[in-house]
């Protein structure tokens, strides 16, 4: 049977490190006397023969395809340096190479080789001549693959590799300080409509592989998935960076030998830029990883960016299908919740789990909903809380035209992402997914409540935003906490609350100081990031004219709470006191014609007379009422009407 005699030689060939041991063999002074380095030595001499050009171009040949070809091709590595490294490698991984190295170049000392050793000893590799100025100043040393001692003479100072490139060109491990991961795996559910998408990108990055690429994308799962299918194109492994603790000196020439595309990931604050640094050595593709906010660059590559687009609601309902079995909530949920894939996988995996707490077989309604809630807020809790209230339908008591608002609202809510679909041009051009409202009306008057009614009936958690934490004295600083938080509802797809919302939104001021032009400016940083928000925001105030005529322009929908009157109060005093009391129907009604309460005022006037009734073990009654009554007018400044102020006999 023949066999082929290439792989065999490929086999037969030394390594470059062996041909740099082999090298250092040749150097050894005739009659050297026996020693375990001499030893050592003259084996790796006999090793390579005395034809060293050939034994060279033979090494070449076998490490052509690793890591130390790859290097070495992309920075046009002289011959010399290929065997530089070749040595500096193995006196890292074989410690007789590194005695043998001392042994040689007594008395400078040191187990790596200096400059003035390497010139001797490469010399055969550069027609005879000693060429120590191609070593020192070469671009193994300017591209920081080879690392250089920055004292003394350069004859004697010694090179050597990082151990990050160590591992790299031994193939033992891929290592690098800020290196988080490598992102391997391609998911399978991925939509075809992202996959699609991402082609041309693709494309992109192979015509013109020099391209610094920022994606940017709400989920960081898919951001991951997107590196890696684009790092998969060009036959690379995408190598996830954090670009704040990433040491790129050196970092060039390990991305090529071990094969990566590098992503770094970050997030700059709005109104700032990033200078990415240079990676020498390296003219492949980088790509950036970050938010919507802030701006990243590089002067020696031409800068693309691509946003991710969410997958279409057919395709978000197969997705969460892999989680739930009802197709109608499923067919629901695709249809109104803007989930990214990420996303949907995420709440999937959390809601799996809830279910098997709770000891069912699937998913249902209750475990969907604890699934987005154990799974959402992360990064808000500095800057807003959630509001976890359940508020039923027969919670509501509003008017109906009161109602009829919140229903349109609700709507608007869930046919936001296609709202557009079939309209004019004028429309699509500039249309956004985010839902704007404003609800205004005194306090108490269910503008919170209502709030959570609507989060509620869209499935979707609901976090009130911390003003005090947002807002910050020092300049640019409400502007980045700001930036964050909507950042993050927008990749969790979920509604933000700004109570007392003027405080942030409020009217622009006539310039008389530099602090009124920063406030201005705040505000105008603020309207405009408010008008790109794709998800749903709800600012209540007192009054609507504490706003400024460019944020009302911004709203797309302003809900009146106005006092209620006779029939809403009545049934607010229904709603409140549930069936355990002793108040007769004309006593309701008395309450509710003379009583000009909100529904926060008579919440808690029913919280008092509970607590006086418990403390009578009774139950309540008119009595404990006008009491209650008496302490909340007392708060307001008031008197208790004096239609109210006479006790009536409970019949």
């Amino acid at each position: 049977m023949a066999t082929d005699p290439a792989p065999i030689q490929a086999q037969l060939a030394p390594t470059m490190a062996e041909l740099a041991l082999g090298l250092l063999g040749a150097a050894l002074p005739d009659g050297s006397e026996d020693s375990p380095e001499t030893t050592y030595l003259k084996r790796a001499r006999a090793r390579i023969g005395g034809n060293h050009a050939a034994s060279f171009a033979a090494a070449n040949a076998r490490e052509a395809d690793g890591p130390l070809g790859r290097v070495a091709s992309a920075l046009g590595l002289s011959p010399q340096e290929r065997a530089a490294i070749g040595l500096a490698l193995a006196v890292e991984c074989d410690p007789m190479a590194g005695r043998c190295v001392t042994y040689l170049q007594s008395p400078v000392g040191g187990s790596r080789p200096t400059h003035g050793l390497l010139a001797s000893i490469l010399a055969p590799l550069a027609g005879g001549q000693s060429d120590l100025a191609a070593l020192a100043t070469g671009p193994a040393i300017r591209a920081g693959l080879l690392r250089m001692d920055d004292a003394g003479p350069i004859p004697e100072r010694a090179i050597w590799l990082s151990d990050p490139m160590v591992a790299c060109l031994s193939s033992a491990a891929v290592q690098w300080p800020g290196l988080t991961e490598q992102a391997q795996a391609i998911n399978p559910a991925w939509p075809q409509s992202l996959a699609d998408a991402l082609e041309p990108v693709a494309r992109g990055i192979e015509e013109q592989p020099g391209t610094l690429l920022v994606l940017r994308s709400l989920s960081r799962g898919d951001r991951r998935e997107v590196a890696a299918r684009l790092a998969n194109s060009t036959g690379k492994t995408a190598a996830l960076f954090d670009l704040d603790s990433t040491d790129t000196a050196g970092l060039g020439p390990f991305l090529v030998a071990a094969n990566l595309l590098p992503v770094f990931e970050t997030d700059v604050p709005p109104g700032e830029f990033r200078a990415l640094p240079t990676l020498a050595g390296y003219a492949g593709p980088v790509l950036v990883c970050m938010g919507p906010e802030g701006s990243v660059g590089d002067n020696a590559r031409a800068t693309n960016e691509w946003h991710l687009p969410l997958p279409q609601p057919e395709e978000r309902a197969r997705l969460w299908r892999e989680g739930f079995s009802d197709e109608a909530l499923c067919v629901e949920l695709g249809r109104e919740h803007l989930q990214s894939a990420g996303r949907i996988a995420e709440i999937c995996r959390y809601a799996r789990t809830e279910a098997v707490i709770r000891g069912l077989e699937k998913p249902d309604k209750a475990a969907l909903r604890a699934a987005i809630w154990s799974s959402e807020g992360a990064g808000l809790g500095s800057l807003a809380q959630p509001i976890t209230d359940v508020i039923a339908d027969d919670s509501m008591i509003t008017t109906p035209a009161l109602e009829r608002e919140l229903s349109h609202l609700v709507a608007r809510c869930r046919a936001r992402e296609k709202l557009t679909d079939n309209l004019g041009g004028a429309l699509q051009a500039r249309y956004k997914t985010g839902v704007r409202s404003l609800f205004a009306g005194p306090s108490g008057t269910g503008k919170t409540l209502a709030a959570s009614w609507l989060a509620g009936k869209l499935m979707l958690p609901i976090y009130r935003v911390d003003l005090a934490a947002v807002s910050s004295k020092y300049i640019g600083e409400t502007e980045k906490n700001l930036a964050a938080l909507l950042a993050k509802a927008e990749e969790q797809d979920l509604v933000l609350l700004f109570d007392e919302a003027d405080s942030l939104f409020g009217k622009r001021t006539d310039i008389s100081d530099s602090n009124d032009r920063f406030a201005n400016a705040q505000t105008n940083y603020l309207l405009q990031r408010i008008e790109t928000f794709s998800g749903i925001v709800i600012l209540t105030s007192n009054a609507k004219n504490r706003f400024d005529e460019a944020f009302t322009r911004r709203i797309d929908a302003i809900v009146d709470f106005n006092q209620p009157e006779v029939e809403e109060r009545y049934a607010l005093w229904l709603a409140h006191l549930g069936s355990a009391h002793a108040l007769s129907g004309s006593e309701l009604s008395r309450l509710a014609a003379f009583a000009d309460l909100t529904g926060g005022h008579i919440r808690n006037v029913v919280l008092m007379a509970a607590v006086l009734a418990r403390a009578k073990d009774g139950v309540i009654d008119y009595l404990l009422i006008l009491e209650a009554l008496r302490s909340e007018y007392r708060k307001l400044g008031l008197t208790v009407p004096s239609e109210l102020a006479v006790a009536r006999k409970v019949a």
